[in-house]
């Protein structure tokens, strides 16, 4: 571990240009720029809240703030586990011409999207103070879930890295699970109101739907499951643990595959 740390210190200016240049060329071509990552959200949150307020006869204020942080919180986890999927392919030129610890790659990814994760935080703030949905000092219990997140990320993006070397439909078969992942996050509905009670417990298996839910409470001033919490961190970490593992174990062999 010290190695490794050491390591990242003594690459620690490319990892930071590695950021930098994931957010360019995310926004190329954009004429928004990372101004798009407030847009976006803000209107995926309009739509959703149009669609299924009128279908679930949601129309309190309170809801649009609800499917916005669940939406953030789910965009996050989708796109940095995407990114670290696609990271070692997109940079095989690099590995292939000089020596970087490949790990840099898919963890860049994901810092890359956090940074533009935190931008869009602005939006939930503002539709909060719009809606009149105040936050309280638990608010800033929020850092806790966010943290979650990121190891979840972290760990589950070096599997997806690991593996994308070596399976390339793995990326095809991502986005069908991100998707089944979604519909059981709970984003625009509430679980006790649609699903049955005996029904509803499954979701909590899904530690995105804890760290979703955890994030929420903070957000609206509740207090934060300990079930939940310790599940999503325990589950967080054996990712970390096992990615870890697999990762280092075959990244002498990516270059054979890329």
């Amino acid at each position: 571990m010290g190695a490794k740390i050491k390591e990242f210190k003594q690459y620690s200016n490319l990892f930071i240009e590695l950021v930098r240049k994931g957010i360019k060329l995310k926004y190329r071509r954009s004429y928004l720029g990372v101004v798009w990552s407030m847009v976006e959200p803000l209107l995926t949150m309009i739509v959703l809240t149009i669609v299924f307020g009128t279908l679930l006869g949601h129309h309190g204020r309170e809801f649009p703030v609800y499917i916005l942080s669940g939406r953030l919180i789910y965009t996050l986890f989708s796109q940095s586990t995407t990114t670290a999927l696609k990271s070692i392919r997109q940079n095989e030129g690099m590995i292939k011409k000089v020596y970087v610890p490949k790990y840099l790659y898919p963890l860049s990814g994901i810092v890359f999207n956090y940074i533009l994760f935190l931008i869009s935080l602005v939006v939930l703030a503002l539709v909060s103070v719009v809606l009149r949905v105040w936050p309280t000092p638990r608010v800033l219990l929020a850092i806790v879930p966010l943290l979650n997140l990121f190891l979840l990320s972290v760990g589950v993006g070096m599997i997806l890295a690991t593996v994308g070397v070596f399976f390339r439909d793995m990326e095809y078969l991502w986005n069908v699970l991100l998707m089944l992942i979604m519909y059981t996050c709970a984003i625009f509905y509430y679980p006790g109101k649609i699903l049955k009670s005996n029904v509803s417990w499954i979701l909590k298996f899904n530690p995105l739907f804890c760290i979703i839910t955890n994030f929420r409470n903070c957000v609206f001033g509740k207090q934060m499951s300990v079930h939940m919490l310790m599940y999503s961190f325990a589950f967080a970490v054996v990712c970390i643990i096992l990615g870890s593992i697999v990762f280092n174990k075959n990244e002498d062999k990516f270059i054979l595959y890329i």
